[in-house]
Parts: C-alpha cells; structure tokens; sequence
C-alpha cells in the first residue's frame, strides 16, 4: 500500500495531538514486570500445526512472557479459530494486537513482522515448512523427527546455514541431565571402551489402507497431505494418535525408529560424539545372525533396537556397556553398574558437554545470541539418518552399508532410492 507525504505527515500529527492530549501511561509489562520482557525484546511467533505436540508448544508459548504469539495455522479450522480465541483472549484483539489464523502456511511466511515460527506437523511436512521459514528470514523450532527422508534433512542444513538462521530439533532428551551426565561419562572413559549400546524402540512404519469418509467441514484435506500421495480421508490415517494413525504410515513417517529413534538414538550419538557423523553398516532383523536391527560404526561400537539384550537383560531406554560396568538411562532414569560409575563427579579437566535444562527455552536464547542451540539442524538431520537407514535396511531386507562423510548408501542403487520420496506437484523442494 502506498502513502502520500502529504497522508503520511497528516497522520503524524493526528497521532502527535492524540498523544499530547491523552495521559503518558506505560503499562508493565511494556516494563517487562512480572516476568514479561519488554515488548522491544518480546519475540513474534506463530505456530504452524496444532495437534497433538503442537498444543503443548502452543500453550507454553502463550504464557512465556518473551514471546507474543501473532498468528496460528493448521489446516483444521477449528483449531486455528479456537488457538485464535486463545490468543486474543490473553492479549486483547484490538488491530494492534489481535492473532491471525491461516490455514496456509505461506501466510505465515509472507508476514515480515514475524521472527520465528514452531513448526508441529506431521513428518512428511517438517522439511517443506522449515525451508520455507527460513527463506523468509524466520527462525526455527521443528519437531521431531527432522525430516520425512535423508536427502530432506540435508537440505534442510543447507537452508538453515544460506540464510542464518536457528533451528531447533525438537529432540528435547539433550536438554535433561540425565542424559547429559550419561554422555559426559561415557565421553571421559567411565565405562571404558564403549563396546554394545541397546536402545528401546518401536519399528518402521508400513503400508496401510483405509476406508474412505468424507472429509469433515473445514478441514483442508489436500493440503494436510500435500507432498505425499493423494490417498482418501480417514480420520484414523491423519490421526496424531501413537495408538495408531499417520505415525504408522510410511508416506508420512518412518513410525517409531523415527519418532523415538530421534530421542533415544540421538543421545546414543552424542554419547559416542558422533553428533557429524554415524554409522558405516546396517543389519535388519533376520532371524538368525541379528535378531534385532543392528548398526555398526568404524569404532567397532555395535548398537542394537530392542526392548532386551541377547542375554535377556531388560533395557530401560538406552543401555551402554563397556569394559568396566554399564549406564542405563531414560526419561527421570539413571542407573549404573557398578553404582561408582555414576557417582564419582567429573574433574575438573574432563570433558564437559553443552549444558541446557530447557529446550525451548535454549532456542529462545539462541534467537538472541545467534549461538547454535543445543540440537542443532546438523545434529537433528545426523540423528534421524541414523533412524531412516534402520528403516532402509528393514524395508528391503539386507544389510546396507554406509558412508557417513559423502552421505552416501554404498553400491546399492535400490537402497539408495530410499534416501528421498517423490513429492506429488506441485510441491518441490529446490534446496
């Protein structure tokens, strides 16, 4: 919209005399009292997909007093509209402060007024989405797992470093000291030579059919699918729920390697400070050499999928053994054998990892300081190759093996396909 001089000095003035003429009042929390920063340091945000996860970011974002919440999207109208409600409720919904609902996230990436965006949909939108933030100037918060594919997750990186931005993986385990405590001890010899790692999770996802039922009034059904396949509406198949739903599709998600596997393999990577890196050789489950799926890295390491150990020990989490005893740990877990492991403090001169007791706090921070966050996109994106090559592995039923420098599945061309997913039109990545 253009404005004259003339209009634009007109305006001055009215806005000049209706000052004078009203009393100077500065509210509070403009002040930044009670724990509200001052609206010059007040983060705008907006949420993209509301859902399961995606209403918890919602409701922590909208009592964080650094943060002020400008729009809301999701392709179900009314969830956009009752976030809005929301939202207005809180701050007021005059023209000056009110959020705006979209059901586009373009939308939101055509706002300028906008710093940063947390990014809640389904996994088959993550890479899209984040690019697309980050193209437009806006920092980012995704959850996991990064992406749908490898080749989506690196080029996500690449986004993310061209236009300086941050984005957190919303891999939250790097930010509770007990992971952290495990991976400084198993980084300063605790265990000594790391020799098995067992980690606890569910399997790929696989090929469903659903009945169709027509699509509920106001929900946007061709763009909650998007890139991935035309397939008909099933409120079960676009279901958040881990009982069942898009989680277990394979056009949307890699089921639970992915979606724990970027928990519970991340920490295994930051244990072995393979946070640049991964493993060399991937073995499916095969009834008989490995009976669960099994990675190997050039150290010699071996990690194991699976709720228990050949000798049938439990594992609760994640379980690292070494020459000298073992650490299993998880969410509010730790535990290690013999207990001295976990009970004599770190010196002075061991190595001391990235410390943060906040995840979303830490991306706020880093907004500010422009420092890497603490699950950083290269991280995010190493993590969720571990769990995409798991899957590769499984879903063609041999061993792969891997270059984690060149990113590259090595002499098998088959495999290989799997690093990325076709994208129905007119969606693209260009990246």
């Amino acid at each position: 919209m253009s404005t004259t001089r003339r209009q634009f000095l007109k305006g001055m003035i009215s806005a000049t005399a209706a000052a004078a003429a009203a009393p100077y009042v500065i509210s509070s929390p403009a002040l930044g009292a009670g724990g509200v920063a001052p609206a010059s340091d007040r983060l705008a945000v907006a949420h993209i997909g509301i859902g399961n996860q995606g209403s918890g970011h919602f409701s922590g974002m909208l009592n964080n007093g650094r943060c002020r919440i400008l729009a809301v999207c999701d392709v179900r109208r009314e969830v956009r509209d009752g976030c809005k409600k929301r939202v207005d409720d809180k701050y007021g919904s005059g023209a000056d402060r009110g959020c705006a609902a979209y059901n586009d996230f373009r939308e939101v990436m055509d706002r300028k007024d906008i710093d940063a965006v947390i990014i809640a949909v389904p996994d088959h939108w993550h890479a899209l989405v984040a690019i697309a933030m980050a193209e437009s100037g806006k920092d980012v918060y995704c959850e996991k797992p990064l992406a749908l594919t490898i080749r989506q997750a690196r080029a996500m990186v690449r986004a993310v470093r061209r236009y300086g931005r941050i984005l957190q993986t919303g891999s939250q385990q790097r930010s509770s000291s007990e992971f952290r405590k495990t991976c400084e001890l198993i980084r300063n010899g605790r265990l000594g030579d790391l020799k098995n790692i067992y980690v606890n999770i569910g399997m790929p996802s696989t090929e469903k059919q659903f009945v169709e039922e027509a699509v509920p009034d106001g929900f946007d059904w061709n763009l909650w699918l998007g890139p991935a396949p035309w397939a008909p509406y099933n409120k079960d198949r676009c279901s958040g729920d881990y009982g069942g739903g898009w989680r277990f599709v394979r056009d949307y998600s890699g089921g639970m390697t992915t979606d724990w596997g970027a928990h519970h393999f991340d920490i295994a990577q930051w244990a072995m400070g393979m946070d640049e890196s991964g493993p060399v050789e991937i073995f499916p489950p095969d009834g008989k050499d490995h009976k669960n799926l099994t990675y190997r890295y050039a150290s010699g390491v071996m990690m194991y999928r699976g709720g228990k150990t050949d000798q049938g020990q439990n594992v609760n989490g994640i379980l690292f053994t070494g020459t000298k005893g073992q650490i299993e740990v998880n969410r509010g877990f730790f535990k290690s054998y013999p207990d001295e492991i976990g009970q004599q403090p770190l010196g002075p001169t061991d190595i001391r990892l990235y410390t943060n007791n906040d995840h979303m706090g830490n991306w706020l921070d880093c907004i500010k300081t422009r420092r890497r966050p603490i699950c950083d996109v290269e991280i995010g994106c190493r993590s969720v190759t571990v769990c995409h090559l798991g899957n590769i592995a499984s879903w063609i039923g041999r061993p792969i093996r891997w270059d984690p420098a060149k990113e590259e599945i090595i002499g098998d061309p088959e495999a290989s396909r799997w690093l990325d997913r076709p994208m129905r039109a007119p969606w693209r990545i260009t990246a």
